[in-house]
């Protein structure tokens, strides 16, 4: 083979026209992604924080407040509350105003209610900005996850969310470390726990300066001299010259195809897009069937997830450990999503979305049975830390094929929508809690959530699977 063949100047390097949306699909991961990745990241750590900590805050509560559980159970479901309505909302808005613009608008909200709930000096109040702080966090979580899907390369996409998804890992870390050094250091610790929620507010300006639109918005929008900018920036970053005879500022019709001189190897690796029909809402015909599987998954999930998460610190003081103990307990059980994301991202690209989905939510219901039936300190840290394994690699997985299931158009509505269902679940989870404790104690209660990890699980194994192919225009 000749030395023109493999040249990144060679017209017969390419595969024939590009759209902006091809372009971007053929790069190899660069600095730039990893940049967006590491911004659209600490957002989203930054969200695990603020949910982390109030379940700390609730347990330190319990003690300095005597917190009754039904008031604890208004507190974590007044925050649900707002992230149902807030991640409806966030979707729609990202499929309107934008998703950089919708993500720093979230930050900058939760963070400043978060750090206002630090100066509450009665439940009713706790309640009321827990509830502000759900609507910017429900919103954030489902747009960024569709920013990133939107310029990430489809042949790792998956891997790339998941990686946007382990940021969770640290935020919930980050807060078992406030939780158990500063919300357990004394009557005024978790209001300094709090206080710390206000750093989100300060990062949306970096986000909103910092971050790229979505190419894909922006073509939809007709902002096509902006999205050719942003997708020379990325094949700059690749090393990857522009197309020829076209200025970062020419006007070109938002779907025009525009050559695009690219190593042989690159432009082999386009996908194929979704064949699926992109006209209609996400409950017309050809997308009711996926919309329903996700639906589904979402809201078992989000009923097991924060059902167990949320209340754990405070089943460990229930079970006679003390505060500090139950904390540090609970930090060393958060560590283990660390590696649950590793092997979810690995085997991703490996298995596929669908089979890493089922076999993570089938992992979490054995994990929840045997937490449940856990009496001894190391059964308690073994079963815990599997339940932290399985279960946050579900929810990387689920993160990631959300946004591959919809085109452009109806992305973040679809993603936001999903989420909306699944924080319905995620508020009577709080609720439950107590109910099932009266009705059969703990083990009746991890029962339960075993129950609807599998039927999570089922459903996760009628979605379709998108492993390889280009997110549908």
């Amino acid at each position: 083979m000749s030395s023109s063949t493999t040249s990144p100047q060679a017209p017969s390097a390419t595969r024939g026209p590009l759209t902006r949306s091809q372009r971007l699909d053929r790069l190899p991961f660069t600095r730039k992604h990893g940049k967006l990745l590491g911004a659209s990241g600490i957002g989203w750590a930054l969200d695990a924080m603020d949910v982390g900590l109030i379940s700390f805050v609730i347990a330190a509560l319990s003690i300095h407040w005597e917190l009754s559980k039904s008031d604890g159970s208004l507190i974590a479901s007044a925050g649900f509350a707002g992230m149902a309505i807030g991640a409806s909302v966030g979707g729609l808005l990202a499929d309107r105003l934008g998703r950089r613009s919708v993500f720093a608008m979230t930050l900058l909200i939760y963070g400043l209610a978060t750090g206002a709930s630090a100066l509450a000096m009665g439940v009713g109040v706790l309640i009321v900005l827990r509830f502000v702080v759900g609507l910017g966090l429900g919103a954030e979580l489902p747009v960024a996850s569709t920013l990133m899907s939107e310029f990430a390369p489809a042949r790792i996409r998956g891997r790339v969310i998941v990686w946007l998804e382990a940021f969770w890992a640290l935020g919930w870390i980050l807060a078992a470390v406030i939780g158990t050094f500063v919300a357990a250091s004394g009557p005024t610790g978790w209001r300094w726990a709090l206080a710390v929620g206000l750093v989100p507010a300060i990062y949306s300006l970096v986000i909103r300066l910092g971050t790229p639109e979505s190419v894909r918005f922006l073509e939809k929008q007709g902002r096509t001299g902006e999205a050719e900018r942003v997708v020379r920036s990325f094949e700059a970053s690749a090393g990857i010259d522009a197309p020829a005879g076209a200025t970062p500022t020419t006007d070109l019709a938002a779907d025009a195809p525009t050559a695009s001189p690219v190593p042989a190897d690159l432009a082999a690796a386009i996908p194929a897009a979704d064949p699926i029909e992109t006209t209609g809402g996400i409950w017309s015909k050809p997308l009711r069937a996926r919309t329903a599987g996700l639906w589904a998954v979402w809201f078992c999930i989000n009923l097991s997830y924060y059902g167990a998460f949320i209340w754990i610190p405070t089943l460990l003081v229930d079970r006679g450990f003390d505060l500090t103990r139950s904390f540090t307990f609970t930090l060393i059980i958060t560590l283990a999503q660390i590696p649950g994301y590793a092997v979810a991202a690995w085997l991703i690209e490996v298995f596929g979305r669908r089979w890493t989905l089922t076999v993570f939510l089938t992992g979490s219901a054995v994990a929840a049975s045997f937490y449940g039936l856990a009496d001894a300190e190391w059964t308690i840290l073994a079963a815990g830390c599997a339940l932290s394994f399985f279960n946050l690699g579900a929810w990387g997985a689920l993160y990631a094929i959300g946004p591959e299931l919809y085109p452009t158009r109806v992305r973040g509505t679809g993603t936001g929508a999903a989420a909306a269902f699944g924080r319905i679940a995620s508020m009577l989870a709080p609720f439950l809690v107590p109910v099932f404790l009266v009705a059969g104690g703990q083990v009746f209660v991890f029962a339960a959530f075993s129950v609807f990890f599998l039927l999570a699980a089922a459903a996760a194994f009628t979605l379709p699977e998108q492993r390889g192919k280009a997110l549908a225009e």
